[in-house]
Formats: structure tokens, C-alpha cells, sequence
């Protein structure tokens, strides 16, 4: 019989997506694929680069420790900060923004842990290297397919 080893933050694995910085605590190598954990650090003034998206089978739930961060689901924008959590239902269409003048820190739970250190591995690949500028689309909508997601349509022209 195999002996689990049990440790606090067993992945402590930091990716950086431009300025956005992810912190894994716990991936699903680590909970039976029962969730990820992962803390998000976004600059004062960032805007998120990726399009908007939609996750297929999988609950993403926010909790705000630092700062305020605001969150657009399904087209209605809520700010959560310090001490606030927000569910992303299955199927919500959501992105964020950090629209104040403070560090924003989350920390996030990802139920199943469908999406977890390997995802945010290959985005940053596709968004570090447009310099600044916005992805490639059909290459993000690929990552995104491959870890559960799907891009959101644009919003329509005016």
C-alpha cells in the first residue's frame, strides 16, 4: 500500500503571465482531482489580456484578500475584495480587471481541478509573447479548449 505524503502547500509553483503573477498552493496531483488552489496577483491598473471565457465543466470560486478586483459575469460587472467571495457558475462568460489604484491578491479554487499549472503554463507562452500586445486568438482559443474553456464571443461592433 502507497503512503501519502502530506505537506502544506505541496506545489508552491509561481507562473508568470505578463504582469499577472499565479501561485500554486495545491493542483490535483495534490487533491484526488477534487480541486486546485492557486492565489492571483494583478497589478493596480491591469487589465486582463486574454478574451473573455467560458469554463465547460468546472466551478471557479474567488476569494478576495488584497485590493478589489472586478469581475464581469455574464456581462454584469462585481467587484470582490478583501474578505468577498464570488462563485463562477459552469457556462458564465467572465473576465476581470483591476480598475483601482492598489495590488490586487485572489485566491482562487478550481472544482474539479480540470484547470491547474499546465494551463496557465501555456498561456503565458501565447501571451508573453505578443510583447504587450493582444494574443493570438486562435491560438489562445486552442489552450483554452485543451483545459475545459471556451473564448466568449467578441461583444458585437457599435
Amino acid at each position: 500500500m502507497q503512503q501519502r505524503m502530506t505537506r502544506v502547500n505541496p506545489s508552491e509553483e509561481t507562473i508568470n503571465i505578463g504582469p499577472l503573477g499565479i501561485r500554486f498552493l495545491l493542483t490535483g496531483d495534490d487533491s484526488n482531482n477534487n480541486m486546485s488552489v492557486f492565489e492571483v496577483l494583478v497589478p493596480a491598473g491591469q487589465k486582463l489580456a486574454a478574451p473573455a471565457h467560458k469554463n465547460d465543466a468546472y466551478e471557479e470560486t474567488l476569494y478576495g484578500i488584497e485590493g478589489v478586483l472586478t469581475w464581469t459575469v455574464d456581462g454584469k460587472p462585481i467587484e470582490v475584495g478583501p474578505g468577498q467571495a464570488l462563485c463562477i457558475p459552469r457556462g458564465a462568460v467572465h473576465r476581470f480587471d483591476n480598475l483601482g489604484s492598489e495590488d490586487v491578491k485572489q485566491l482562487a479554487v478550481i472544482s474539479p481541478a480540470i484547470m491547474g499549472p499546465a494551463y496557465f503554463r501555456e498561456a503565458a507562452e501565447v501571451i508573453n509573447a505578443t510583447a504587450g500586445g493582444p494574443p493570438d486568438r486562435a491560438k489562445m482559443m486552442e489552450v483554452f479548449r485543451r483545459h475545459g474553456m471556451t473564448v466568449a464571443a467578441p461583444p458585437p461592433a457599435k
